[in-house]
């Protein structure tokens, strides 16, 4: 009796799953299909771009200005959507505008090698673009000279350009405006972005090589502030050591990645008064222990709570702590190829994380469990290689930073996409 009531069951429940789906995704003689498309409705296709169109052209390349002609972007290290119409994206410089070569044989590297490989990028931006020693463990100082000196020495002005290191775009992936008097101080430009919290909109820089965060007005015409000391390591209240990313709490009060080679996390107050910092060197690749970084590259302030959520890139996880500092949990990312590089939590009270080894963004709740993933590997429109750098508008445009494609990159939500396979729109709580 038993039985029959479970087969019961269980085909009642069968039928009531083929009455209400539609009729088009009905086959007889099979079961009822889920569907995980990001358009359920859409027949066809194949989610490469996941809930996202790539809007083309954008933006528009730096060979199309007048004086830059021959040259195009270097490493996209950060990008930052003020508003659908103001868009900032840091790159390492420009680089000359070459077409891709065609396939050559390379006997006396080994039988039967080619190169460039079809389909597959063919030039490294962040290995191009300067400057050199870019790599955890490595020192910041004398970086320019390391760029020029690898690969059988570059030169500035034939191999790369030092311009445009700061740039704001429209909508329509137009130049705007360029912050070209700050090129020569800046060296390793990293991360940008603005306060949520802030009326006055102060947009923040992070220069990892020379160990300072600075803070400028929105015009960009003042630099207001710098925290850490101009071009000294550090690991004190004064000193960073090659800092990444940073983050605010509703307050204004904020968090920094510190860094490539400092293994901490450093907590201000909304003027930029030291508070506290937390974190010991672990052994990379390997390390359990909380508290214990290698390469903190991503920080991200759950609002709600005041959690910190820290990148520990060389270690493959996530730690979350408080506020203070007190460890509170970690996960994993899985194993190689992931790299995430950084995450940032936005609206939807998700984590949304950029992992460089496979070319996906990947979604997360706030415990750690995994959602969803989309992305492609490529140097076509819409493909991902090295992405650095990701922000949303008020529109839901999402777009990235790569280092290895370089540039910057904007996609638009697909008409009908499932919102829960869309990067949360931005937090914005004292301007719009």
């Amino acid at each position: 009796m038993p039985g029959r009531v479970v087969m019961f069951v269980t085909g009642f429940i069968v039928a009531l799953a083929v009455i209400y789906l539609p009729e088009s995704q009905v086959v007889v003689g099979q079961s009822a299909p889920t569907r995980f498309a990001a358009v359920p409705a859409e027949k066809g296709g194949q989610d490469i771009f996941g809930a996202y169109d790539v809007a083309a052209d954008w933006p528009k390349d730096l060979s199309t200005i007048k004086g830059h002609e021959g040259w195009t972007f270097g490493a996209g290290q950060s990008v930052f959507a003020e508003s659908p119409n103001r868009i900032f994206v840091l790159q390492r410089g420009e680089l000359p505008m070459l077409g891709r070569p065609k396939p050559t044989n390379l006997p006396q590297l080994g039988p039967n090698l080619t190169f460039p490989i079809g389909r597959l990028p063919w030039r490294d931006a962040t290995a191009a673009s300067p400057p050199g020693n870019g790599g955890t463990g490595q020192p910041a100082e004398g970086g320019m000279e390391a760029w020029e000196k690898g690969n059988g020495g570059r030169k500035f002005g034939v191999d790369a350009r030092w311009e445009h290191t700061v740039m704001i775009f429209d909508g329509q992936g137009n130049l705007v405006d360029s912050w070209n008097q700050y090129d020569s101080m800046m060296q390793r430009p990293h991360f940008i972005a603005i306060s949520p919290y802030d009326p006055q909109k102060h947009v923040w820089i992070v220069d990892d090589h020379k160990h300072v965060i600075h803070k400028f007005t929105n015009d960009g015409k003042t630099k207001v502030q710098t925290i850490g000391t101009y071009g000294v390591p550090g690991n004190d209240a004064s000193h960073f050591n090659r800092p990444t990313f940073m983050d605010w709490f509703p307050d204004g009060s904020f968090v920094v990645a510190d860094g490539y080679n400092g293994t901490r996390v450093v907590k201000f107050d909304k003027d930029g008064k030291y508070l506290t910092a937390w974190g010991q060197r672990g052994e990379a690749g390997k390390e359990t222990r909380p508290g214990y970084f290698n390469n903190v590259h991503g920080i991200a302030v759950d609002p709600k709570t005041r959690r910190v959520f820290v990148n520990d890139r060389g270690n493959k996880r996530a730690q979350v702590f408080d506020e203070n500092g007190k460890f509170l949990h970690e996960w994993s990312f899985g194993k190689d190829p992931a790299d995430i590089h950084l995450f940032h939590i936005f609206s939807d009270g998700y984590l949304w994380a950029a992992d460089r080894g496979t070319s996906k963004i990947l979604k997360y709740d706030l415990n750690g469990n995994f959602q969803y993933a989309w992305g492609t590997w490529g140097d076509f429109p819409g493909g991902m290689w090295g992405v650095h750098g990701m922000s949303v508008d008020q529109d839901g445009n999402f777009y990235v930073a790569e280092v290895d494609n370089g540039g910057a990159q904007k996609y638009t939500p697909r008409k009908g996409a499932n919102p829960a396979m869309l990067v949360g729109k931005p937090i914005r709580s004292a301007w719009k």
